[in-house]
């Protein structure tokens, strides 16, 4: 992944909202993310997400994160979702927060 992103954030409540999403999309999670832009990204998380520093398309630098989801009925698929852009996360099965981290 390169050390850019569309978004970076640098105030305290959206770095706590983002941290907040870390926490709860453990691995093997079924979760369907609805996006502040309207739509729903269903999946297992495949990986526990990381916060990390990135520089924003206008050069500032702040943080963001990413998840990786793989869909059970699509084998072979795989997604990356930016935290940032998460609304909300629905639990689909009993897989949740802190339940499993790697």
């Amino acid at each position: 992944m390169g050390r850019t992103a569309r978004i970076v954030f640098t105030r305290p409540d959206d770095i706590a909202r983002i941290e907040r999403w870390v926490n709860e999309l453990a691995i093997n999670a079924h979760v369907r993310i609805h996006l502040v832009d309207g739509h729903v990204v269903e999946g297992i998380v495949m990986v526990t997400p990381t916060v990390q520093v990135f520089h924003g398309q206008d050069g500032d630098q702040g943080i963001n994160g990413t998840v990786k989801l793989e869909a059970p009925v699509q084998p072979g698929w795989s997604g990356i979702v930016w935290l940032g852009d998460i609304a909300r996360v629905e639990h689909l099965d009993s897989v949740t927060m802190g339940a499993t981290k790697a």
